[in-house]
């Protein structure tokens, strides 16, 4: 790994200077006369920013806020971008967290590389007063009001580096920097905690919903094609379950042979990789939909934040 950390420093050093040219001007940056909110994180791998991006969104409606969503729709092969993103698109060519998203929240939502051009069709076709740009801490030719970075309470920063001698993608200080941090598992001070909680198994073909005690003392296939497979394959194991894991690359785009394991033994697997499974999936295939907590504190002080915002666009109108 040492012989990585010179590059590692190039990393810091590239990033560093691109959003400092983003700051000065020399690189275009847009606003867009509604709210924007980022949910990132500075770190690779998975760290909760989908369920988040879900409560958030779910909360906003909640809250009388029309939100709309844009994404890089990473995975998917559309032949042009941005694409809009429906419950019953193809996760293939826009992007499994993408639909995952778009069934859980019903809001509007455009995905592509460039996040400004996404928002901007997003605006274009629907009356949103809130964009939630999800993974797009980074993506600094988008202006932002609120940032919020998402952190794994276990994982954590790692050992410190940045890509590629570690899983840093900014330096540390970075997160000192953003309006929040939301820690999925035990927080930190300054950070405030979420946690990801489920309730049943649902079968892929026929949605039948069973308790999360079913397969207790069972040997089960655990599937996971997600940034952090570990977390989930402990979790079903906190649950009794005897794991047959089966690593994937996050974003693996599955086919029914990557599933057939010539036994009786159930399938488990995320939501995420669920919503790619389901066209050919078996009556033995079950996933775990997961839910985001938040800190109530957490949403009180991004209430009133939104309400300051909302105040200070009236004063300058």
């Amino acid at each position: 790994m040492l012989f990585l950390v010179p590059l590692s420093w190039l990393f810091c050093l590239i990033v560093h200077l691109r959003r400092k040219l983003y700051r000065s001007g020399f690189l275009k940056s847009v606003r867009f006369p509604v709210t924007v909110i980022i949910v990132g994180n500075i770190t690779v791998g998975g760290s909760g920013k989908t369920p988040l991006v879900i409560a958030l969104t779910n909360w906003l409606v909640e809250q009388g806020y029309r939100p709309g969503i844009v994404s890089r729709g990473y995975g998917g092969v559309a032949s042009h971008w941005p694409q809009q993103v429906r419950d019953d698109s193809d996760p293939k060519v826009v992007g499994d967290e993408p639909v995952l998203i778009a069934r859980h929240t019903n809001a509007p939502m455009a995905v592509g590389p460039d996040r400004v051009a996404a928002t901007q069709q997003l605006l274009k076709h629907h009356d949103c007063d809130v964009i939630l740009a999800d993974d797009g801490l980074q993506h600094y030719a988008l202006q932002r009001d609120i940032e919020i970075a998402v952190l794994d309470g276990v994982r954590r920063l790692g050992n410190g580096y940045c890509l590629p001698a570690g899983p840093l993608r900014e330096k540390e200080k970075r997160l000192a920097e953003v309006d929040y941090v939301v820690t999925n598992g035990l927080a930190m001070q300054k950070e405030y905690a979420m946690n990801l909680k489920a309730t049943e198994f649902i079968n892929l073909r026929t949605a039948q919903s069973i308790p999360l005690e079913t397969f207790r003392n069972q040997s089960c296939h655990v599937i996971a094609g997600i940034g952090h497979p570990q977390r989930f394959f402990q979790y079903l194991e906190s649950l009794s379950v005897h794991v047959e894991a089966h690593e994937f690359n996050d974003h693996y785009q599955y086919q029914l042979q990557d599933l057939e394991f010539n036994d009786e033994f159930p399938v488990l697997m995320t939501e995420k990789d669920a919503v790619k499974c389901k066209p050919f999936a078996t009556d033995n295939m079950w996933y775990v939909p997961v839910k985001a907590h938040l800190d109530e504190r957490f949403l009180q002080n991004l209430q009133s934040r939104l309400k300051q915002l909302a105040t200070s666009t009236i004063d300058s109108a």
